[in-house]
């Protein structure tokens, strides 16, 4: 149970610095303790739920939240949560463990995206915009099959399709995106919960530590070299895809 926390911990850190869940780490962890793709995905849903409640409450605190904004993506997210469930409990273990490898590696480009967002935005154009209905629809929607089907809480497409479709200014996106999963984590966590494919003790020490990791970055996001942290990310990224390409050839 260290380990978990420990792993927790640093699922946390990513999560409140990315405005993911944290099931980016979790997952391979689980599954590398021999936990079953389906069983792990839904576990990670329990962790990041705890994990996310945390972030947003430092966001909420610090006044960097838009209640809003988390509902708009929130709801169509919902029922899309549920469609991802049902596909991830019905679909071979391999197809999952190779579907999730081509997510991460998507997520290289993704944060390698987001940091050019990063740079290339000035304050000045950092100014609220009306979002179509479409783009919030398309983001919640994709963010919501995510957390369903690979029990990752959806942020690290939320976070992107924010900037690129919403017109959301990057670190709003990361706060946003944290308060999201909240809704996705509960609505998936719920179909893996009644179909007895959730490890409750495992998730809880999981987010347990990620609840403390979480409160370092939210806190400290000005101030970490996010640059260095998002490599290390990427490179965290491509370990577990090759790792998750080898499960699904020698299961």
């Amino acid at each position: 149970m260290v380990t978990l926390f420990v792993i927790g911990i640093g699922a946390g850190l990513l999560a409140g610095l990315l405005g993911v869940g944290g099931g980016v780490l979790m997952v391979p962890v689980l599954i590398g303790l021999g936990v079953s793709p389906v069983q792990a995905f839904g576990t990670s849903n329990l962790a990041i739920l705890i994990t996310s409640i945390s972030g947003t409450w430092q966001n909420w605190r610090s006044g960097n939240l838009q209640a809003a904004s988390i509902w708009q993506l929130g709801l169509p997210a919902i029922a899309t949560a549920q469609l991802g469930v049902f596909l991830a409990q019905r679909l071979p273990g391999n197809v999952l463990l190779l579907g999730i490898a081509g997510l991460y590696f998507l997520n290289i480009f993704l944060v390698e995206l987001r940091q050019w967002l990063n740079r290339n935005t000035s304050p000045d154009e950092e100014k609220p915009t009306q979002p179509s209905l479409m783009s919030v629809l398309i983001t919640g929607a994709l963010g919501g099959v995510l957390a369903g089907l690979f029990g990752i809480g959806g942020g690290t497409l939320m976070v992107p399709l924010q900037v690129l479709l919403m017109g959301v200014p990057i670190k709003t996106a990361v706060q946003t995106s944290l308060g999201v999963i909240i809704v996705t984590a509960c609505s998936a966590l719920s179909g893996y919960a009644v179909a007895g494919d959730v490890l409750w003790v495992q998730g809880f020490w999981l987010g347990l530590g990620g609840l403390l990791g979480v409160q370092v970055t939210t806190r400290l996001l000005p101030k970490l070299p996010a640059v260095l942290v998002q490599r290390c990310f990427q490179l965290l990224l491509l370990s577990f895809g090759i790792y998750f390409i080898w499960k699904a050839q020698n299961p």
